[in-house]
């Protein structure tokens, strides 16, 4: 065992491991759906319940899955049948997930950079325009290039490897994310505005629809409603059943205190997304009014944001440039995660050296992002299915992966170490070195019962089922 690690890449500390976990899990879905997912749902309310579900739900499938990748020492598409050969078809889904994830990831990331450079350029009053969003990304060359400038940023971080890309790389980006995120949502509260009918609003105002509790009109339809979207937004923001714990797990060295790391990437995670709201709800609030807490995904960040920035005079310019630098930051974290993790499984599994597989899986990545860019322009089309209205290229791949694969994954992983395996498997691996399970009762009813069933009603839902 002792040669497999030494041969392996590894973090070279906890810290580098809790900040590149970090990064993949702080992304696009902390800043576009947190905020507008706890407007919805009385403030107060679903980030109670959301961290009450991140200490109970979050940790047993986070704290699976890395002690996945640490006990096999292998990346996601083989991890699984090492644990039970039979099991080894769930290592091909959580390969295929961040295979159709990474392309659109990259695409959006690309919507970013053309966003910061636009406020860079002091170009931000054009962005107000309503159509500018959608002008940009039905262009021809525009969306492609800023693609192959955000994957090329990803392909050069995983090409230069674990320690010296990944770690390296996180160990800049999350802090300065974090002062970025910090400082923005100090800000925010202390915004002010009298908008055209003489209605004056306050950070504060803002600050209290976020905060506080409302049970106005709850049923308990409604609270049942609240904890689905909360279970999802955590499913999708730690980056569960996408192999990329399972992948960073392996780089982990095996002295490392496991349950203390994932505890730190909880915490961060969870703070991150908090202020995210904190950040963008009083802002929303105060400039665009209610109304303006309805959106959420990118018309929240390309369409409503500007507005916004705009509607603050001369200083909204400097806060757009910190905005869309720090969305940048937690995009591209994200997408070097996901690469990183198809790319360590064909090094895992056919030999290859990690240049040819960085190579490999970012080209083929990039020919599936030209086709999203296109599917705005001369492919586009839509289709309705499911939950998903009008979709194009973008909205299908992830309605696929994040709908329907992912929740199928969880499910799957949760029988296997829950009945297969056994819970011990992941006990014994968290306890190697005589640490502490602090919540390890409360592991075991998860990872058997409470998760699965939980990620049933969030695939049912999907459907709309449920």
């Amino acid at each position: 065992m002792e040669t497999a690690l030494k041969k392996r890449n590894t973090f070279s500390n906890s810290l580098g491991f809790v900040l590149a976990a970090a990064g993949s899990a702080v992304g696009l879905g902390n800043i576009w759906r947190f905020p507008y997912l706890a407007a919805k749902n009385g403030g107060g309310l679903f980030i109670l319940i959301y961290i009450i579900f991140a200490l109970t739900f979050g940790f047993t499938l986070l704290v699976s899955e890395v002690a996945i990748g640490r006990k096999t020492q292998e990346s996601p598409l083989t991890a699984y049948k090492k644990i039970n050969s039979k099991w080894g078809f769930l290592g091909i889904f959580s390969y295929v997930v961040p295979f159709i994830i990474y392309p659109y990831y990259c695409v959006i990331g690309g919507w970013v950079i053309k966003y910061m450079v636009t406020f860079i350029t002091f170009q931000g009053k054009a962005a107000v325009d309503g159509g500018y969003f959608g002008g940009f990304i039905t262009g021809s060359w525009q969306p492609i290039l800023f693609t192959i400038i955000f994957a090329a940023c990803c392909f050069v971080i995983v090409y230069k490897g674990v320690e010296k890309g990944i770690e390296k790389v996180s160990k800049i980006l999350m802090p300065i994310l974090a002062v970025l995120v910090i400082f923005i949502s100090i800000y925010s509260i202390f915004l002010k505005n009298t908008d055209a009918d003489g209605v004056t609003r306050t950070g504060l105002q803002g600050w209290a629809i976020y905060f506080k509790p409302d049970f106005e009109g709850l049923t308990f339809g409604g609270f049942l409603r609240i904890c689905l979207d909360a279970v999802g937004q955590l499913f999708y923001s730690l980056s569960i059943a996408m192999g990329i714990m399972i992948a960073y797990g392996s780089y982990m060295k095996k002295d490392e205190n496991l349950v203390k790391s994932v505890n730190k990437i909880e915490i961060f995670d969870t703070g991150i997304a908090l202020l995210a709201g904190l950040m963008i709800i009083p802002a929303v609030f105060v400039f665009v009014g209610p109304e303006g807490l309805k959106n959420a995904g990118p018309g929240l960040i390309f369409k409503i944001l500007p507005v916004v920035f705009d509607s603050m005079g001369g200083f909204g310019t400097f806060i757009g440039i910190i905005f869309f630098v720090t969305v940048f930051f937690a995009a591209l974290t994200s997408a070097v995660s996901i690469l990183e993790a198809i790319t360590s499984s064909m090094m895992d599994k056919f030999g290859w050296s990690r240049k040819k597989a960085t190579l490999v899986m970012a080209a083929a990545g990039f020919v599936v992002s030209v086709i999203v860019c296109l599917g705005y322009n001369v492919w586009a089309f839509s289709v309705t299915f499911a939950t998903v209205k009008e979709g194009q290229i973008l909205d299908i791949l992830d309605y696929v992966s994040n709908n329907f694969l992912m929740p199928i994954i969880g499910i799957l992983t949760c029988i296997l170490i829950g009945w297969v395996a056994k819970p011990k498997y992941v006990i014994d691996e968290v306890t190697a070195n005589g640490e502490k399970f602090g919540r390890k009762n409360v592991f075991i009813v998860m990872i058997k019962f409470v998760t699965p069933v939980l990620l049933l009603f969030l695939l049912l839902s999907s459907f709309g089922l449920f």
